[in-house]
């Protein structure tokens, strides 16, 4: 049974996930973006998982570009902000156990799959399925559901964890088959349910588009 993700990819090990990475890394020269959509697709995932991603990620991601090496002799990963700033980051750092945070951001991502699953059904219904941004028709089998016309998932999430005393006081149970785990306190997991149904601007994009959206 795979044992780690990076996004919907999984991987038997970390080291198979590490060598995928470095794949992509290799593939390239330094100085060149890594305009396979594939490719992209993962390091965008890839990135969610920093520590610093709200950082990292800043307005938006437009595309990653092959780095120099900071030390050693292999080359790593910058990434080029919708601003056209840009900041390194280490993939290494990506791939380490994630700390209670982000555990329980993929908790909160995993409790609102059926809000984000009725909006698209909505949308289907309505016979809209078009980018909210470009007007591009959309794949129904491939649908990308954002948060860019509102306030960020990230800052709707801090939002509710600030009022539930932080980050700390949410308890989760184990992963489940699903591959997140969930609210321990049934209850506030309710809570988040409306907190989220409150304050997030659902729209939809196209895969590339949503991909150089903070999500």
């Amino acid at each position: 049974m795979p044992k780690f993700s990076i996004g919907p990819r999984t991987y038997r090990t970390k080291g198979e996930a590490t060598k995928a990475v470095q794949a992509i890394r290799d593939a390239y020269n330094v100085g060149e973006m890594v305009d396979d959509h594939d490719d992209h697709g993962l390091l965008r995932d890839l990135i969610d998982m920093h520590p610093d991603a709200v950082e990292k990620i800043g307005c938006g991601v437009d595309s990653f570009v092959i780095d120099r090496p900071m030390v050693g002799r292999h080359s790593g990963f910058k990434l080029v902000r919708t601003d056209g700033t840009e900041i390194d980051f280490s993939f290494l750092t990506c791939l380490s156990p994630p700390n209670h945070r982000q555990q329980v951001l993929a908790a909160m991502r995993g409790e609102v799959t059926s809000t984000i699953s009725a909006y698209f059904a909505s949308r289907a219904g309505a016979n809209t399925l078009t980018s909210d941004l470009s007007g591009t028709p959309l794949d129904a089998n491939n649908p990308h559901v954002s948060h860019f016309q509102g306030p960020p998932f990230i800052e709707i999430a801090t939002q509710f964890t600030t009022t539930a005393g932080g980050w700390d006081q949410i308890e989760l149970n184990s992963a489940s088959a699903a591959g997140y785990a969930k609210f321990k306190d049934r209850a506030l997991a309710q809570e988040w349910v409306e907190h989220h149904k409150a304050h997030a601007k659902l729209g939809l994009l196209t895969a590339q588009e949503n991909l150089r959206r903070p999500h």
